[in-house]
């Protein structure tokens, strides 16, 4: 088994808690609400999002994903970090065995946030796994995140 890390970071004008808040903490009810036409529901399967949770990413008809599953391995609200593990969805687990994240909200200096995020892939024997298929998901990540921000931006008081 292989493993490939990647990192990625953005910076926003939106606070760091208040993007943990809608990104993290209550992601199963203000994700399916901002963007009703990519993710249909998320439901814990097991847990109530603190760390051990099995959350379930149901998306709309038409995408090329139907689910993902996730278990949430680490939780810290005061320092804004989550640690979670992609365990299971109907199209990616061909080459891989799973894919490990870690997701930090930190304080830039004038009070904006920069987000960082890590992403182990850890690849079946023998499997390669193409740039391309990374690009694309770190790509529809950022365009999450994007839509998260113009959303928290025009709605001042969401997270507050």
């Amino acid at each position: 088994m292989a493993i490939t890390s990647y990192t990625q970071e953005f910076t926003t004008p939106i606070s760091p808690s208040r993007m943990f808040k809608a990104l993290i903490l209550d992601s199963h009810n203000f994700m399916p609400k901002i963007v009703p036409q990519g993710i249909k529901s998320i439901e814990f399967l097991h847990g109530d999002g603190g760390a051990g949770s099995i959350k379930q990413t149901n998306f709309a008809e038409g995408g090329h994903l139907k689910y993902l599953k996730h278990r949430i391995d680490a939780l810290d609200s005061e320092n804004l970090v989550c640690k979670y593990t992609l365990i299971e969805g109907d199209v990616v687990f061909d080459k891989i065995e799973f894919v490990a994240y870690e997701v930090k909200f930190e304080a830039s200096s004038d009070g904006a946030c920069v987000c960082k995020m890590t992403s182990e892939y850890h690849t079946k024997a023998n499997a390669e796994l193409k740039e391309e298929d990374i690009k694309q998901g770190k790509d529809k990540a950022m365009g999450l995140y994007k839509v998260v921000e113009e959303y928290l931006l025009a709605n001042p008081n969401v997270y507050a």
